[in-house]
């Protein structure tokens, strides 16, 4: 498996888990109907180890153009390689959000609400406020990101002195970061910190004939683009000046 299919893979299955958590919570008729905050939250950290273990292996997992572009900010990733990892990102976006439209289609059709559609898609703030919307998606991100600099490689003894890897279990970190990040930080605008995670699946919904949708809010789009990416910026930045 190349770099770019296990962007594409893990991103597809971080959003299919992420977006499948949110349908079941907010559409209509769905036996997790109403599971709450704890249970998205919970579902994306799990959705995030679950992309990170497929793609782990063969990229370095960043399914996040923010974690892409700090990396390479921070000097641990190469320019060159950027773009192929960003249209990645956004084509396994894609494609995990249709997956969650497929699986989900009769609840669609069954909730009345067009904008509790569009949720399963994408984010919008809890109380419009352009400044306040983009520093929780800027402080959002610059907390993954930071923390992902600092992420070593886990490993443990077996008994001879021979370091053993942990293997997928390595991949729990980054988890219960975006888990922390939700449950503190996410209740403002959804804490999309990720521009593919967002926009992808905003894309998907304008395209989709979703029965009874609205308008895609593309007002708002730029916010959960532009804040992760000042984010990962500036966590990358500071990286730099500690050292």
């Amino acid at each position: 498996m190349t770099p770019f299919i296990a962007e594409i893979i893990g991103t597809a299955l971080l959003i299919l888990l992420g977006g499948g958590i949110v349908a079941n919570d907010i559409l209509n008729k769905t036996i997790g109907k109403g599971s709450g905050w704890m249970g998205i939250t919970t579902a994306w950290g799990l959705a995030v180890f679950v992309g990170v273990v497929v793609a782990g292996p063969y990229s370095g997992a960043h399914l996040n153009p923010a974690v892409t572009l700090g990396l390479a900010v921070g000097g641990l990733f190469p320019w060159a390689d950027v773009p192929t990892y960003i249209a990645a990102e956004f084509i396994g976006a894609m494609i995990g959000s249709s997956l969650v439209y497929v699986m989900y289609k009769d609840h669609f059709d069954a909730t009345e609400d067009p904008t509790v559609k569009r949720a399963v898609f994408c984010t919008a703030p809890a109380i419009p406020n352009t400044f306040r919307n983009m520093m929780s998606e800027i402080i959002g991100t610059f907390v993954l990101v930071f923390c992902v600099f600092y992420f070593s490689e886990a490993e443990i003894s077996d008994g001879s002195g021979t370091k053993v890897g942990l293997g997928s279990i390595g991949a729990i970190p980054v988890a219960f970061v975006v888990w922390g990040i939700g449950l503190s930080l996410g209740g403002t605008t959804g804490y999309a910190i990720n521009p593919a995670r967002d926009l992808g699946p905003r894309i998907v919904h304008a395209l989709l004939p979703i029965k009874g949708k609205t308008h895609s809010n593309w007002s708002y789009s730029w916010i959960p683009v532009l804040g992760p990416i000042i984010g990962a910026v500036i966590a990358a930045l500071l990286f730099l000046i500690l050292g």
